[in-house]
């Protein structure tokens, strides 16, 4: 993610600016970086928690219909990375 570089004057002085910001803000002070300032994500609205619930109840439709559990899933992800991580190496 892309981060936007200010002086702690610049900061301080568009601090409302950057709070409504999506980019973290890298403050500095005669050149160095003090700290970090990452905003969080809005609170979701109804439509965004709807659409998550009924996502939901569609996966576990899917798992029943493919006769799998979602224990088995995160075991085969698991296996799956981890014959990856052997072919790299």
């Amino acid at each position: 993610m892309q981060t936007t570089k200010v002086g702690i004057r610049e900061f301080r002085e568009h601090l409302s600016d950057y709070l409504e910001s999506k980019t973290p803000v890298a403050i500095t002070r005669h050149g160095a970086t003090i700290g970090i300032y990452v905003p969080t994500k809005p609170k979701p609205n109804l439509a965004d928690l709807e659409a998550l619930r009924v996502a939901g109840e569609k996966m576990q439709e899917l798992i029943l219909a493919a006769g799998t559990s979602e224990d088995e899933i995160v075991a085969d992800f698991k296996e799956l990375r981890r014959q990856r991580r052997t072919q790299k190496s």
